[in-house]
């Protein structure tokens, strides 16, 4: 498969596709840091730059057609200004692009605003213009949370065919969730993000030792820090909210826990590591007290770091790590960048299925 990448940003698509052998003709992105990234870990694929100077391109054979267009126009959290707002023109020229290189399969990714902005019609254009280059397409909203990741990132694809509806289906939509049986609701975790939800007051069943006092980054106001502290998230919800480009800026924090980079922490003391001891399990009311009084007395606040929010969109640790021109890389790009970005894990399930379904189509056509 070849595929054509526009508003690639740190390209989760390539991240996701490459292991399935599939081969990049280029990609489209005009940010400086993005593209430095692409620059560093694909040197050999080139970089077309702005998408709407798509005329100037060159011709190209492409299989799979690949964007997510900016969702800022489109967010709740914005001025939803829809397709008057240039960003949001973006999606059009995505089709005019698609209408160019006609590719077998197109891949389009939005926020879940995007369906209820400007009264639903923004998102009936896309579709119309789909159907009017001649694509049947499905879409479904997929939250990363389901493909292996610890944050809550529900996001709308859209999955075309040239020429039939049927293929592009097949890839969004297992068949037993057209059964009209859904599957059951996951069960509640038994590890601290459940405990932490839902409050010290019974048992604690997990004391997890992941975050030593040594990295955490900041030290437990007026006592020295030890080695053989722990420090253990309590969050506010059992996955990490989404990330967000804004996120970029620094840590904020609405009233329902949507500052994605913030973590409370609590420092426990060396009594409470049972994990490192498997014979020992701390059930007793007594360490529940315990650490009722750290939950009370103790809390920190610190930000994920760029690494963290790597493994939270499901990229290699340091992939964003370039250090350009020789020098230290900075954080706040590294944030923007990720949490522009598509979660890694979802682009692989769908690249995996888009490749299973067209072995069907390209068997049928013979």
């Amino acid at each position: 498969m070849k595929y054509l990448s526009v508003c690639s940003g740190i390209e989760a698509a390539t991240v996701a596709w490459h292991p399935l052998g599939w081969q990049a003709v280029a990609f489209g992105e005009i940010e400086k840091f993005p593209s430095q990234v692409l620059a560093h870990h694909y040197p050999d694929t080139p970089n077309w730059g702005d998408m709407t100077k798509f005329k100037e391109w060159p011709d190209a054979d492409v299989n799979v057609f690949v964007g997510g267009t900016p969702c800022q126009s489109f967010s709740v959290a914005g001025l939803r200004k829809g397709l008057d707002d240039p960003r949001g023109n973006l999606m059009l020229t995505y089709l005019a692009i698609a209408a160019r290189y006609r590719p077998e399969w197109l891949v389009w990714e939005n926020v879940p605003g995007v369906l209820s902005s400007n009264g639903g019609l923004d998102f009936a254009s896309l579709l119309r213009g789909m159907g009017e280059c001649g694509y049947g397409f499905a879409y479904r909203i997929l939250d990363a949370q389901y493909f292996g990741v610890a944050q809550r990132r529900r996001r709308v694809f859209v999955v075309g065919y040239l020429g039939n509806w049927r293929p592009a289906a097949a890839v969004l939509f297992e068949r037993h969730s057209l059964s009209g049986h859904p599957a059951p609701s996951r069960e509640k975790r038994q590890g601290v993000a459940a405990y932490a939800r839902e409050g010290v007051n019974s048992s604690i069943p997990e004391v997890m030792c992941t975050l030593r006092a040594s990295g955490a980054g900041f030290d437990r106001p007026g006592n020295a820090v030890t080695e053989h502290e722990t420090y253990i998230p309590v969050m506010h919800s059992e996955l990490c909210p989404t990330l967000k480009a804004r996120d970029a800026k620094g840590p904020s924090s609405n009233g329902d826990g949507d500052g994605a980079i913030l973590v409370p922490m609590a420092v426990v003391a060396p009594t409470l590591t049972a994990a490192n001891d498997p014979s020992r399990s701390p059930q007793s009311s007594e360490v529940t007290q315990q650490v009722y009084s750290v939950l009370q007395a103790s809390m920190a606040v610190r930000r994920l770091t760029p690494k963290e929010c790597e493994r939270l969109q499901g990229f290699p640790d340091n992939y964003t790590d370039i250090k350009p021109k020789g020098k230290a890389t900075p954080d706040g790009p590294r944030y923007k960048a990720l949490g522009n970005s598509m979660a890694v894990p979802v682009m692989a399930w769908i690249g995996k299925r888009i490749q299973e379904v067209d072995a069907i189509c390209q068997t049928q056509k013979q």
